[in-house]
C-alpha cells in the first residue's frame, strides 16, 4: 500500500509509541477528534497521544487507504490493551503541505 510520507510517519510513530514524532506529523494549528473530544495544536495532540499510548498500548496495521483532494481515509486494524481489541478504525485525514491539518477517528 502506498501511503503519503506523513501518514507512513504517523503509523511508524504510533507503533513506536513516540508521541513527539506523532505530534510532529501535525501542523501547528491541527485538530484531532477522537472519542467525542477535540484536541487543538501540537502540544494538545502530543498530550492526547501520550495518554492513549500509556493507557492502551495501541498498534496500527494499515489495511486500506483512499485519497481525495478534500480528505484521505486510512483504515487500520488497531490492537492494544482495550476491550474489544482488535478493531478496525477509520482515520479521516486532511493533509496540507505534507502535514496533517485535521484527523477524525471513527469506527
Amino acid at each position: 500500500m502506498n501511503l503519503p510520507n506523513v501518514v507512513s510517519d504517523l503509523v511508524k510513530a504510533q507503533n513506536m509509541y513516540d508521541s513527539a514524532a506523532y505530534a510532529n506529523c501535525f501542523s501547528e494549528i491541527a485538530t484531532v477528534a477522537d472519542e467525542g473530544k477535540t484536541y487543538h495544536g501540537k502540544a494538545e495532540i502530543k498530550r492526547w497521544i501520550e495518554a492513549a499510548n500509556e493507557n492502551y498500548k495501541t498498534v496500527m496495521k494499515p489495511i486500506d487507504f483512499k485519497e481525495s483532494e478534500e480528505q484521505s481515509v486510512l483504515k487500520a486494524e488497531i490492537s492494544g490493551s482495550f476491550p474489544g481489541s482488535p478493531v478496525v478504525l477509520s482515520y479521516h485525514l486532511e493533509l496540507v503541505d505534507g502535514m496533517v491539518q485535521s484527523l477524525k477517528i471513527t469506527s
